[in-house]
């Protein structure tokens, strides 16, 4: 058998999702035919590629120096085909993304600048796949959001500006929440209530289990994606963070926390030296719904951030 850019790929996603499930699930296979496919790439290469535990999947060392090997010719292989598709049809900027509400803003300000420019976008609530999909030549840029004490793994050939060093994260709640009668609320005065977190978000559930941990709290922790999250917290079943930038909404309470113990950096991640236009453009569109969200508005007031400063 003869090794193809699939079976790199593949080999690549089993190291960066660190089970063969996952993997499979990513690359839209199933785990039987992922598995079947690796052992066809051990046996044509000679060596055992990874190890499987209960835990799931880690490189052998034999792994490492082939992982370190496909990496490179993907990225080559990325760019390549990117390099190709812009030459046969004009400019393209390539966007991922985290959710925000900057993102309108963002790609408003990026039309008017560039109308020629065809723009697409890529949100996925896993910082740590954009910036993988950035340095393989997926992606042009990156709009990623770092949890505080969860450091992403941002791969080697990329530059990361800093947009926001510290975002509190607030809290989002029932309207009819007794919390929500004031302007800034007390994390003890939620130890209560059941927090909703989608695990899928790099850091968050980390995150938020080292503030429980410090504050002396254990609430009780829901797992679900962002849609479901919603539709618990208006009916009054649980509590979540959010972006400071989330609302104003007629059917929950967003309110900042004391003290803002959670928080995120915001960061745009490119290759060295490219789309400066991009994070001007970004910050403007940022600081536009940061200022259109009268608590965060306040907040950044209480803070002298330069934000304020247009």
């Amino acid at each position: 058998m003869e090794l193809e850019v699939r079976h790199l790929r593949a080999l690549c996603a089993i190291a960066d999702a660190g089970s063969l499930h996952k993997a499979a699930r990513q690359l839209g296979v199933s785990q039987p035919s992922l598995t079947t496919q690796l052992r066809r790439i051990e046996r044509a290469l000679e060596g055992e590629l990874f190890l499987r535990e209960r835990t799931g999947c880690r490189p052998t060392p034999f792994g490492r120096t082939v992982l370190g090997r496909a990496r490179p010719l993907l990225a080559e292989m990325a760019a390549l085909v990117a390099d190709a598709r812009a030459a046969a049809h004009g400019p393209r900027l390539r966007i991922g993304s985290t959710a925000s509400r900057a993102l309108p803003g963002w790609l408003r300000r990026l039309h008017r600048r560039a109308p020629e420019t065809e723009t697409t976008l890529v949100v996925d609530v896993s910082a740590n796949a954009l910036l993988r999909m950035t340095a393989a030549g997926q992606l042009d840029v990156a709009f990623v959001h770092e949890v505080e004490g969860s450091p992403l793994r941002v791969p080697g050939g990329l530059e990361l500006r800093v947009l926001m060093e510290r975002e509190p994260q607030f809290v989002s709640m029932s309207l009819d929440h007794p919390a929500a009668r004031s302007s800034v609320v007390e994390l003890e005065d939620l130890a209560g209530d059941r927090w909703t977190v989608d695990p899928s978000v790099d850091g968050e559930w980390d995150g938020l289990r080292r503030v429980f941990a410090r504050a002396g709290l254990t609430p009780q922790v829901l797992h679900a994606d962002y849609h479901t999250a919603a539709s618990l917290i208006v009916s009054g079943e649980a509590v979540a963070p959010c972006q400071p930038t989330s609302g104003p909404r007629d059917d929950m309470a967003i309110r900042p926390l004391q003290g803002d113990p959670l928080a995120v950096r915001l960061l745009l991640a490119t290759r060295p030296g490219e789309h400066e236009e991009a994070y001007e453009d970004l910050r403007a569109a940022y600081r536009e719904a940061a200022l259109g969200t009268p608590p965060y508005r306040a907040w950044l007031s209480r803070q002298g951030s330069s934000l304020l400063v247009a």
